[in-house]
């Protein structure tokens, strides 16, 4: 069966053949459907298999062609039109778009100028010099290419978060549909909420353990079986690997605890243990404090926890700890010393300081996207499209005048809305780290975003010195995604996340964690060094559509694997907190 995942990757793919056949408006029209798509809190197929065509053509951005287009995919496997574009352009697209600095166009007409298909033949292309005598290129795009490539393979075979976690939930909820089955769980990275995954690694607790894993091989969503045995399997459903390890309900709590990870939580961990004559593995935790030979074997000693993942920790004397912490980054001492973090939860979150309509690039009016945050619960709710400048995508920008005119649309809606509507802007931070506002728009504005779109190559000295004087810039808020990186596809700037969030919090500026799946920025790591120096943070989707309001689920962990609690999060704050601190 289709999931929702796989469906908006194949409507990427259609715009991004689109676009590379410079076909206009319709590229536009398939990336909003397929963000509509992948963001869906159902299954689509499930749509689909009950006849309930009004209902997917009311998802957003879908409609009767694009509609029959998924009926199309679901109950054949294909899509005729979108087969005939691929033998148009036999290009790995997804594998050549993952090059910084090449999109569909490009590849496009390096297909018809030089016959590139694959990234192979990119490669060989630029080192034969051979992409600088194709208009419109030169030395330089042709070095960038070519530089960029390596990173390109090695991440090419990693999974969005975004992608991959939904299909983590599908999974899921057909094991919890069998009766054999009787606790299941996802484990791994995917757990920990990485912002990508290798593969989905999923655990089960059955005392029928072949009947799971032949009933695991067939289920209707498998594209391809790896492999299996007697009490694992592994399969490909779509693009994703999933693995699944079976084991016995009474040590389901030691497997879930051992096979989350991470590996440097597990032997900070396992060396604590040892410390206190303990031994923990798959099976277990054992007091081997009589037991000569703690090697000779798996189940040595007397098995003193297993059953629950939190009896593991509770045998060390420790508080279970969120998977999002599991990174061996202080997790450990602070459960020792009843210190860990009241973690930030999604119903934590009362507004989005960050988001689009269609008078910049997103999809949607005002008055839709308004309704939409309502629809939400949120009590605060921000418009913030592009204002012009450097790097904004298409020339979608407002100028000063068009702010002006919207910030006048957004009070007309705002005055009729169920919650408060703050008018922003999103601007852009230049090379040198300011902002192209004018004061008569920035008295205007209640929230100004302010992100890097340009320059994005800059070395790590340069990159932060812009970054600081962009958060120490009185009329900004919040600095959007800070590095300014698109997961698998550019690496962004390289910030010190510690200095940034001293300047941010010595100036009442909030840092985001942008929810986009194909951005998470800041990202775990970077979270918590700015908490640690005092910074605020703002988690804002950064939507482009209501559906894409739903980005706020991703946004919620990144800041969790940061160690983000309601107190450092700005929009977990109540309004008039919130206006104390908006500039």
């Amino acid at each position: 069966m289709a999931t929702n995942a796989e469906l908006a990757a194949r409507f990427e793919e259609f715009a991004d053949l689109l676009e590379a056949d410079d076909v206009e408006y319709k590229p536009r029209a398939y990336r909003r459907a397929a963000e509509a798509i992948g963001a869906h809190p159902a299954p689509i197929a499930d749509l689909v298999n009950a006849g309930n065509k009004e209902a997917i053509e009311d998802i957003d951005g879908v409609g009767d062609a694009i509609g029959s287009k998924i009926v199309e995919y679901v109950e054949t496997g294909e899509i005729e039109e979108l087969v005939e574009l691929r033998a148009d352009l036999p290009v790995d697209m997804a594998d050549l778009t993952r090059v910084e600095g090449v999109g569909p166009k490009t590849v496009g007409t390096l297909y018809r100028e030089l016959d590139v298909r694959t990234l192979d033949d990119l490669e060989a292309a630029a080192e034969a010099n051979e992409i600088r005598e194709v208009s419109g290129f030169g030395a330089k795009t042709e070095q960038n290419i070519l530089e960029n490539i390596p990173f390109a393979r090695e991440i090419g075979e990693r999974k969005l978060l975004g992608e991959a976690r939904p299909l983590a939930d599908d999974v899921l909820a057909f094991l919890e549909s069998l009766e054999t089955v009787e606790r299941c769980e996802v484990a791994g990275s995917i757990r920990r909420w990485r912002e990508t995954i290798g593969d989905v690694d999923v655990l089960a607790a059955t005392d029928e353990a072949e009947d799971v894993v032949d009933a695991f091989v067939s289920w209707d969503s498998v594209d391809d079986e790896i492999e299996s045995g007697p009490a694992k399997a592994s399969v490909r459903v779509g693009e994703v690997r999933v693995d699944l390890r079976v084991v016995v309900p009474e040590e389901f709590g030691a497997a879930l605890q051992y096979f989350t990870g991470s590996k440097d939580h597990n032997v900070t961990l396992r060396n604590y243990a040892i410390d206190r004559g303990l031994k923990l593995n798959e099976y277990g935790a054992f007091d081997v404090s009589d037991v000569e030979d703690h090697e000779a074997g798996q189940r040595v000693g007397e098995r003193v926890a297993g059953d629950t993942e939190a009896g593991m920790y509770e045998a060390l004397g420790l508080e279970w700890m969120p998977p999002e912490l599991r990174e061996d980054r202080g997790e450990i001492d602070a459960a020792a010393d009843d210190t860990l973090p009241d973690l930030l939860t999604r119903e934590d979150i009362r507004g989005d300081l960050h988001t689009h309509t269609e008078w910049s690039d997103g999809n949607n009016s005002i008055d839709e996207m308004v309704a939409a945050a309502a629809e939400q619960g949120y009590d605060y709710y921000a418009i913030a499209d592009h204002a012009e400048g450097p790097g904004v995508v298409g020339g979608m920008g407002l100028t000063d005048a068009e702010i002006l005119d919207q910030v006048e649309e957004i009070r007309e809606v705002g005055a009729d809305a169920d919650l408060e509507v703050f008018a922003g802007i999103e601007a852009n931070v230049d090379a040198e780290g300011e902002i192209g506002l004018s004061e008569d728009v920035i008295d205007a504005l209640d929230v100004i975003v302010a992100s890097p779109h340009s320059a994005l190559d800059q070395d790590s000295d340069a990159a932060n010195e812009r970054l600081i004087r962009a958060v120490e810039n009185p009329a900004i808020d919040v600095l959007g995604h800070p590095s300014g990186r698109l997961l698998n596809q550019r690496e962004g700037l390289a910030i010190d996340a510690a200095a940034l969030g001293e300047a941010a919090a010595a100036n009442d500026t909030a840092l985001e964690v942008n929810s986009n799946p194909h951005r998470l920025d800041l990202w775990g790591s970077a979270v918590q060094a700015a908490i640690d120096e005092g910074a605020a943070i703002a988690v804002n989707t950064d939507a482009h559509s209501p559906a894409t309001l739903e980005y706020v689920r991703w946004g919620v962990h990144t800041a969790r694997r940061g160690w983000a609690e309601p107190a450092d999060v700005t929009n977990a704050w109540e309004l008039e907190e919130l206006r104390e601190f908006l500039h």
